[in-house]
């Protein structure tokens, strides 16, 4: 097995093998008197009256409220109450959100009719809730508990249900795997319910920093609704809704630990260093979002180091494809130097550095996936969302095969240095085969950028025409439609500035030649000037190219991004929408290594 084949294995096999601390057993009590409000902290430390049920004991009738327990969540069921309450066994009990059925029309449970439980094993605990609907409806799903897990699982039977997931917060993020994250700030929403792009997953980071409530399905056809209202400071997501689809599962978790999510709402100068007053709390890929104009996003990876005036770590899906697979290590001379926006060091003190005027606040920090450092009784969005779907679906859904970069060849400042050294020791005909490979292996790299270039213009092509036909079969989509193509222009400026330089393979494997007649082994004494000659022409023609194709991928990435905001703005672009997400997706996957696919 290669290098690259072993690493992914072991991907993998870390990916299968971890699991969660282990965590308290099932436990089911009967609170013996139903309670008009929320339980409170204090009632899940008393349990005054408290009627515990015995395991494998299953009940079809309550005499007070119903509450669940795996150690991690408590899930309670109140008799006087429209849904289940999600409180953090972590936090004490404090509450973390709601969890309301809805009809296919959009009314939501109000009244508690029947709940029985149908299950209750040292593995798990299942209830089977019925509700009234407010326009008269009837509305029953079941709900799971398992053991270590820090997700309530529900199913139902019934199509065109939904779930709706009670969670006031200013904000909600759409984690994007191939791209930036997008990130719902209610300030910046003047309406009060909006659809955004599904993805699998949502997040609402609540409580004062310590928790993040998770929705994860597996219905990736159907958007996820947000609900707002407010005015100004006090503007807020009140929640989100999601539909089931047929036969299909809902998971709502809770990530839980002490400042496992940060806001900044104020930055320092562009390209200072600035330290923030949170500490990273356990190391793992943490993922960091910076607003810019329009609504944007960008999200980028902090770095981890290890030691004062060491390298950092660059925690990723993948790892870097020159060290088997291995996380990236960047110097510290590189960070230094402006090319990273966060890092952390040695003791986990928190630097962001705007790299340049558009950066602005807020900027949210959250833990996107574990590393092998990470602590194990720590759930990250992706360790939940694997744990909900199960490895092989969560892998599919996540495109782990996508996120494999591509480096064919060696980059031309390698091929630069490699030359100036066999020519500056005078040794170019003792290493002929060397010289030959060095010319060999720029050729591929060369043509390998070029190839990602190509894909990034035919898809600005066949876009263009996509728009285009868009805008005359529904010409009120104007405005928002001429903003998409708008981005895409962005690659037209981006070519002219560039085109001239880059050249073609045919021209570097003309160079190629020429240099194998008069430079090969040619031992004057102007070899090296030579030889010089040929490999700033070719760093010159590779750096263009990196250049080129990093900045057409930044197109890319912001025409996804900006398709899934406009669609919130704009209902009747859900479809259209939806399509562009797609076919970014799928040009976005498997980059060149120089892309900077994960930032």
């Amino acid at each position: 097995m290669n290098v690259k084949g072993l690493g992914w294995l072991l991907f993998g096999m870390l990916a299968a093998a971890w699991t969660p601390e282990p965590r308290a057993s099932i436990a089911v009590w009967d609170t013996a008197h139903p309670s008009k409000e929320p339980l409170t902290p204090a009632a899940f430390a008393e349990k005054s009256g408290w009627i515990k049920l015995a395991d494998d004991q299953t009940s079809t009738s309550f005499t007070g409220d119903v509450v669940l327990s795996n150690g991690r969540i408590f899930a309670v069921v109140r008799k006087q109450g429209a849904g289940i309450e999600l409180h953090s066994v972590e936090a004490g009990g404090v509450q973390r959100s709601r969890l309301l059925l809805q009809s296919a029309d959009g009314a939501l449970a109000t009244t508690l009719a029947r709940a029985v439980l149908v299950e209750n094993g040292k593995g798990s605990a299942c209830l089977e809730l019925s509700y009234q609907g407010s326009k008269g409806s009837t509305l029953t799903a079941k709900f799971r508990l398992k053991r270590g897990d820090p997700a309530l699982e529900a199913t139902t039977e019934k199509d065109g249900t939904g779930l709706r997931i009670d969670c006031p917060g200013r904000m909600a993020i759409l984690p994007d795997f191939f791209s930036d994250d997008i990130r719902i700030d209610a300030g910046s929403i003047p309406l009060s319910v909006i659809d955004v792009p599904s993805e699998n997953f949502i997040l609402h980071p609540t409580g004062d920093g310590d928790s993040i409530v998770m929705g994860v399905f597996e219905n990736r056809d159907q958007d996820i609704r947000l609900t707002l209202n407010g005015e100004g400071a006090k503007r807020q997501i009140t929640g989100s809704e999601i539909r089931f689809g047929k036969g299909r599962k809902i998971w709502v978790g809770l990530l839980e630990a002490p400042k496992i999510w940060h806001s900044v709402a104020k930055l320092g100068p562009v390209m200072k260093p600035s330290p923030l007053e949170w500490k990273l709390p356990f190391r793992a890929q943490w993922r960091v979002d910076f607003s810019y104009g329009n609504d944007y996003t960008e999200s980028s990876t902090m770095l981890l180091q290890d030691a004062k005036d060491g390298q950092y770590v660059q925690p990723s899906f993948t790892g870097d494809v020159h060290s088997g697979f291995a996380p990236k290590r960047i110097s510290p001379e590189r960070v230094q130097k402006g090319y990273h926006s966060c890092w952390s060091d040695p003791e986990s003190q928190v630097f962001l550095m705007p790299l340049h005027g558009r950066a602005k606040a807020p900027v949210t920090l959250y833990p996107l996936n574990r590393s092998s450092e990470t602590p194990p009784e720590v759930f990250t969005v992706v360790d939940l969302a694997r744990s909900c779907l199960g490895s092989g679906p969560c892998d599919y859904i996540l495109d782990l095969e996508g996120h494999k970069d591509q480096y064919k060849g060696r980059a031309t400042c390698g091929v630069r240095d490699i030359l100036g050294k066999i020519y500056s020791s005078k040794t170019q005909k003792a290493r002929h085969d060397d010289v030959e490979k060095c010319l060999k292996d720029g050729l591929t790299f060369v043509t390998h950028i070029r190839g990602r270039i190509a894909a990034y213009l035919e898809f600005l092509g066949k876009m263009r025409t996509t728009l285009d036909e868009q805008a005359k079969a529904h010409p009120e989509l104007k405005a928002p439609l001429g903003e998409l193509r708008e981005i895409l222009n962005q690659i037209d400026s981006h070519l002219a500035k560039r085109g001239d330089k880059i050249k073609t393979p045919d021209d570097v494997a003309a160079m190629n030649e020429e240099f194998r007649k008069n430079v090969m082994d040619y031992e004057g004494p102007d070899a090296l000037e030579r030889c010089r000659k040929y490999t700033l022409a070719l760093v010159e023609i590779g750096g263009n190219q990196d250049e080129l194709v990093a900045e057409c991928r930044g197109v890319v990435k912001n025409l996804r991004q900006r398709a899934g905001f406009v669609m919130a703005l704009e209902p009747r672009m859900a479809a259209i929408a939806g399509e562009i997400r797609t076919r970014t997706q799928e040009v976005l996957r498997n980059p060149a290594w120089h892309e900077g696919a994960l930032k």
